[in-house]
């Protein structure tokens, strides 16, 4: 395996995710921010951000794979949310727990950070995701 993940002993715990990871290998992935679009670009779930983020992380997973990669090879994982607050958290995380079984998200997941943002790029897009992958 190209990457392992861990939180060292004294690390703030218990979090979903880990909060170190260690990378080697040769092929660098960086998939772009995604949303929940359909592949002609049309939004999807409006207006719900559980569904968006489980539409965005399976954006991410078909990028991945395009990539020959998994989300066994990310790094790091990165949300951009829209009008952040802390009520958000449990719709966002069951966004996640919704497809992490579809998709082999480890459990528990990389290292992932969340950022909250007054908007992206379209008014309807709720939440973004990035990953970093590598693979040998």
């Amino acid at each position: 395996m190209t990457v392992q993940t861990f939180s060292p002993e004294g690390m703030f715990q218990p979090v979903p995710y880990h909060h170190v990871s260690v990378a080697t290998g040769n092929r660098h992935i960086h998939v772009a921010g995604q949303i929940a679009r359909d592949g002609d670009g049309n939004p999807v779930a409006t207006g719900d951000l559980t569904s968006q983020v489980a539409h965005a992380l399976r954006n991410t997973a078909r990028g991945l794979a395009g990539a020959g990669a998994s989300f066994d090879d990310v790094v790091r994982l990165r949300f951009f949310a829209v009008d952040w607050s802390p009520e958000k958290m449990e719709p966002l995380l069951a966004g996640i727990e919704k497809v992490a079984a579809e998709l082999g998200i480890p459990q528990p997941w990389p290292p992932v950070s969340l950022i909250g943002v007054d908007y992206l790029f379209e008014p309807d897009v709720l939440v973004e995701v990035e990953a970093y992958a590598i693979t040998d």
